[in-house]
């Protein structure tokens, strides 16, 4: 089996782990989070199931690009950035509208604890994959792949905004601490929508820092 034959079933293989962890992460996420009545873990719950679509469009364009390196998106790699896309301005919405109801009526989560435990692993995790993703590019000269990796650094910006959001709030008692984390990731989201619809026009994620 040739190198480049292996590199791209571990780019595949590392495409599927995504898939799989953010449904993991995103039920116990929203489970926790609606349990505890903290908007934030409930959010990021959501944010990881809109990475599922984000990553099945990942693992079609990687088994594309083995065949085809020089290809552009197909359609279905197109729909899913799209509806990644719309997704996460829709969880944005969502996340406003849920801050705003919680400062009216003083909301204050049962607890946080879970919020600092899943976001503890959601860093070690992402930065993992960012590293092996990127390792794996490199070695194909894939710049699709590289850029997949450069945008799993707004999971870890994420993870790290639950983690603050969760610590300041289990620490402290905060009552805005959630809202605060909250708003964390709708900026984030926001960033995230842009970006998808920017791919499904053939701009990748080209941030180095």
């Amino acid at each position: 089996m040739e190198l480049s034959t292996i590199t791209y079933k571990k780019a595949y293989q590392l495409s599927l782990f995504t898939i799989f962890y953010n449904i993991v992460e995103g039920l116990v996420s929203m489970i926790l989070g609606y349990k505890d009545e903290t908007l934030a873990l409930f959010g990021f719950g959501v944010d990881s199931f809109i990475e599922v679509v984000s990553g099945i469009g990942i693992a079609v364009m990687i088994l594309r690009i083995q065949q085809y390196p020089e290809s552009s998106k197909n359609e279905f790699e197109i729909k899913a950035l799209k509806i990644t896309g719309t997704s996460f301005y829709l969880l944005s919405a969502g996340l406003l509208v849920g801050i705003m109801l919680n400062i009216i009526t003083n909301h204050k989560p049962e607890t946080t604890l879970w919020g600092i435990v899943i976001s503890l692993v959601s860093i070690i995790v992402m930065i993992w994959l960012l590293t092996a993703k990127k390792s794996v590019g490199k070695r194909l000269h894939s710049e699709p792949i590289i850029s997949d990796s450069n945008c799993t650094k707004v999971c870890v910006y994420m993870s790290i905004v639950l983690l603050i959001a969760s610590l300041i709030y289990e620490i402290t008692g905060f009552a805005y601490a959630d809202a605060i984390g909250a708003a964390g990731l709708i900026y984030f989201s926001i960033s995230e929508g842009k970006e998808a619809f920017e791919k499904a026009k053939g701009i990748n994620c080209d941030f180095d820092s």
